[in-house]
């Protein structure tokens, strides 16, 4: 098993000298994320072997800064890094090994072509924005006919897609998770704009979104859940400033890989005559 810290990946750096704060109620980390790569797939099964390690990170008042990890199997982080997914090929050249149980190399990582770049973004983008609309406006279709518990369940799953989006669209690569806490601090590490979707300023707000998290399941299958009109008028209108936001940066995103892939063009044409 290897485990590798990676604090400066993809499209982003992270800040991790003690000066800096971890938490802001504007919402930026500053943060440690753990790959853990384990020699058999089996082994990737969060809820049989993770859940007591990720509960320890959030709850150990000793553990100062914000620590999350993702799982994958050897296999799967050696075809990322054949296929040119970025996000792996960043952390494979400037992560850092805590901890190797084996030697056995990763695999060199390859590099996409500006072109592919710009058509892995750009479906990612489109096929994840949509869905993230068409989650919120099922949300607000049952939040009109007060259906809290549905519409809390469709407001969870398009801030899901929406930030699996922003991660998607910038990095090519989005954890398989339903937490939308883990999933918005990742996403807001590739840009500190995303934060001011949802800041963390007043106590019922953290506690709103709180609640949010909890939907995936409880939503659907727990008696007592409850969630305030209140609270989703809330979550109704920030998931609308979240939206606005992930288009900007997404859009912003694509323009600067149009441009590179442009370039790839031109320089490709000059040197062939």
């Amino acid at each position: 098993m290897l485990s590798l810290l990676n604090n400066a990946c993809s499209c982003r750096k992270k800040e991790a000298t003690s000066s800096v704060k971890p938490f802001t109620m504007k919402g930026y980390r500053s943060d440690f994320d753990l790959l853990i790569i384990v020699n058999n797939r089996k082994l990737c099964d969060f809820a049989e072997y993770w859940y007591k390690a990720a509960d320890r990170l959030i709850h150990d008042k000793s553990i100062e800064t914000p620590v999350s990890f993702i799982v994958h199997s050897r296999r799967e982080v050696n075809t990322y890094l054949k296929e040119g997914q970025y996000f792996f090929s960043d952390i494979r050249k400037e992560g850092i090994v805590l901890y190797e149980l084996d030697e056995e190399p990763l695999a060199e990582a390859q590099r996409l072509s500006p072109d592919d770049r710009l058509r892995v973004a750009a479906d990612h983008f489109e096929e994840r924005f949509l869905a993230a609309q068409e989650f919120a406006e099922w949300a607000e279709f049952s939040r009109s006919k007060h259906q809290r518990k549905r519409a809390a369940f469709a407001f969870h799953q398009s801030l899901e897609q929406a930030y699996s989006c922003i991660l998607l669209t910038l990095t090519n690569y989005g954890p398989p998770s339903h937490n939308i806490k883990f999933l918005r601090s990742l996403a807001e590490e590739q840009d500190r704009r995303l934060a001011n979707a949802f800041p963390r300023d007043q106590h019922r707000e953290r506690a709103w979104f709180n609640t949010l998290n909890e939907a995936y399941v409880k939503a659907r299958y727990s008696k007592h859940f409850e969630i305030s009109e209140e609270a989703l008028a809330w979550l109704a209108a920030q998931t609308s400033v979240l939206l606005e936001i992930v288009k900007t940066v997404c859009s912003e995103r694509l323009e600067v890989l149009r441009g590179n892939a442009g370039n790839g063009v031109a320089t490709r044409a000059a040197s062939a005559t």
